[in-house]
């Protein structure tokens, strides 16, 4: 028994295929997701979604969205997502550096769309990251 998962971003059908397994970045913390799992909707954060075929795991950089579980149906709607084995990982550490840099500089300052953009492209850059180390 697999689950059918769809990751599916405005441009493109990430992933459709089966899955062992699935791990969400939920908002709340990440979310395991096994065949006969009960019905469910989530929120997505940024970050990176797992999915293991057999014994062999896939990862799958996400930038926020939903997901909903129904039957052994995973379907995934995100505003983008990368395959971690696309990722380039050099590129990708200088990213997480640069992003680093960048959010300290609003560090202890009030809200601003700059910071919050700067945040956003750090939690971006960290999944990336995370998704090449599979």
């Amino acid at each position: 028994m697999s689950l059918t998962l769809r990751v599916l971003a405005p441009d493109q059908s990430v992933f459709d295929g089966s899955a062992d397994e699935v791990i969400l970045p939920s908002t709340t913390g990440q979310l395991g997701i096994l065949p006969g799992h009960v019905s469910l909707l989530t929120a997505l954060d940024f970050g990176v979604l797992r999915v293991r075929e057999g014994n062999d795991w896939k990862a799958i950089a996400l930038q926020g969205g939903f997901a909903e579980v129904e039957s052994d149906e995973v379907t995934v709607l995100v505003n983008a997502a990368e395959l971690g084995s696309s990722i380039n990982a050099d590129a990708a550490n200088r990213e997480l550096e640069a992003a680093t840099s960048a959010a300290a500089q609003f560090e202890g300052q009030a809200p601003s769309t700059d910071k919050l953009k700067a945040q956003q492209d750090l939690a971006r850059a960290r999944a990336r990251v995370q998704a090449t180390k599979v």
